[in-house]
């Protein structure tokens, strides 16, 4: 796969306002990390399921980001606290902010995008 391509991840529908996300891996700067999806305020975003404060992921169950108003994503373990739409680091024990992974949604599917350091993961 080449620089740039759009990958299909979903349909619209599998991702609600502040709901569950949708996993899926990448190669990351050569490594396998897992990522994942979700939509905040109608939009669809997508991160490394890594935590800046301390590198592992940050889903207190599975596929679940979000505290419990809707308006943060959270580390589980130390209890970082991100921007949905961009990732920021919005308090606690974080250092910078997380990866984000470029998404589009059209025609009822969301689709990731491939970059020079993040590449499908191939079996």
């Amino acid at each position: 796969m080449s620089e740039g391509q759009a990958i299909a991840l979903c349909n619209s529908s599998d991702l609600l306002d502040g709901g569950l996300a949708v996993p899926f891996d990448v190669i990351y700067g050569g490594q396998t990390c897992r990522a994942f999806a979700v939509r905040f305020e109608g939009a669809v975003h997508a991160y490394l399921n890594r935590c800046m404060h301390v590198a592992m992921e940050m889903d207190y169950q599975a596929d679940r980001f979000f505290d419990d108003t809707g308006r943060w994503l959270l580390c589980a373990t130390h209890g970082a606290a991100y921007r949905p739409d961009t990732g920021t680091c919005a308090g606690g024990p974080c250092r910078g902010g997380l990866v984000k992974i470029a998404l589009s949604e059209e025609a009822g599917v969301v689709r990731w995008h491939t970059a020079y350091n993040l590449q499908p993961v191939l079996f």
